[in-house]
């Protein structure tokens, strides 16, 4: 029976490939190399090596899908947002795939990706709101009971995860920074340093992470940056910038009155975050839905996920057509 997907994710620096039973979700095959340790060296994603090792790690990891290949039906890949040069091979895998082996082609959205993380193996339950965390993105949705989405909230600058890269970049701490900040926040002895949160006083809805990130540069101008420094700064930023996500959700929550409520996106794996927005949650009374960590970052089991249900529409692309967008093109919409 030909009934599983096959979708390539490769818009940043992680390459990764998956196979799902379009039927029940059921994950038949994934894997995902990573570049971290390549890209740690320069404090942050280098775009022409991201791509150099794509073109390495997504042909090993296809050598193992061929056993599927009689039964696959689809061939899904991610074609916006990310980076061009990153974007270009898993497109040009997914075009030659779907010509050699005459299967339709299915191109993704890796933010809505993001979304279908929170329903990998089973049926999606929207009308409910969104918190998009990501290196590249900060955003509050809300997605209606048929799928269609809007947006509440963005940033205007950095995004969140993209702060944590950068604070930990100013203090040589390596690449991704997300997890370093967290770490070292939790081994704070004295929380004598502070930094004020952004747009406090600000009605608009919107996130601004610019401000934030130059007062710790301005901090770590001031003195020999310890490691007990380093710790105190990262507790403070981390403090600051979950503390603005939050000031800005509890606005929105009290707008919006959400039934349910999901987390998504590379630095949602930050637990502090989590257990902060379980708390609002609770207080207002609103199921929370966390994606698993292990598929919190960019991955190809959620591209296969939403290409389910763009394969049940018949959404399908010509591989003739350009699809790569570096940038968020078409968010709004139906999922």
């Amino acid at each position: 029976m030909k009934n599983l997907i096959l979708a390539i994710e490769s818009s940043c620096d992680d390459s990764s490939i998956a196979i799902i039973n379009k039927d029940n979700f059921e994950c038949i095959f994934y894997a995902k190399i990573s570049q971290d340790e390549e890209h740690t060296k320069y404090g942050g994603v280098v775009p022409e090596l991201a791509a150099r090792l794509h073109s390495q790690a997504l042909p090993k990891i296809l050598e193992k899908c061929q056993k599927y290949f009689n039964r696959l039906c689809a061939i899904a890949v991610t074609n916006e947002p990310g980076l061009s040069v990153s974007l270009v091979g898993g497109v040009a895998m997914a075009k030659i795939l779907s010509v050699g082996l005459n299967l339709p082609l299915i191109a993704i959205n890796h933010l809505k990706g993001h979304i279908y993380s929170l329903f990998l193996d089973k049926k999606a339950n929207f009308d409910m709101g969104v918190l998009l965390v990501s290196g590249g993105h900060t955003m509050v949705l809300f997605v209606d009971e048929l799928g269609c989405i809007s947006e509440l909230a963005r940033t205007g600058d950095d995004s969140f995860g993209e702060s944590f890269d950068k604070v930990a970049k100013m203090m040589n701490l390596g690449y991704p920074g997300g997890a370093i900040i967290e770490r070292l926040a939790k081994e704070v002895k004295c929380d004598d340093i502070e930094f004020s949160i952004p747009l406090l006083h600000s009605k608009e809805l919107a996130y601004s992470f610019s401000g934030l990130k130059n007062q710790v540069r301005l901090e770590i101008l001031k003195q020999e940056l310890t490691q007990d420094r380093k710790c105190k700064i990262a507790f403070a930023f981390q403090k600051a910038a979950i503390a603005h996500i939050m000031h800005k959700l509890e606005k929105i929550f009290k707008e919006y009155k959400f039934k349910r409520f999901g987390i998504v996106g590379g630095a949602s794996a930050n637990l502090n975050l989590r257990t902060q927005v379980e708390n609002l949650c609770k207080k207002y009374q609103c199921e929370l839905l966390l994606a698993p960590l292990e598929y919190c970052s960019d991955n190809a089991l959620m591209i296969a996920r939403a290409a389910c249900e763009a394969y049940e529409r018949k959404e399908f692309v010509s591989i003739e057509d350009e699809l790569i967008s570096p940038k968020v093109k078409n968010l709004q919409g139906i999922l």
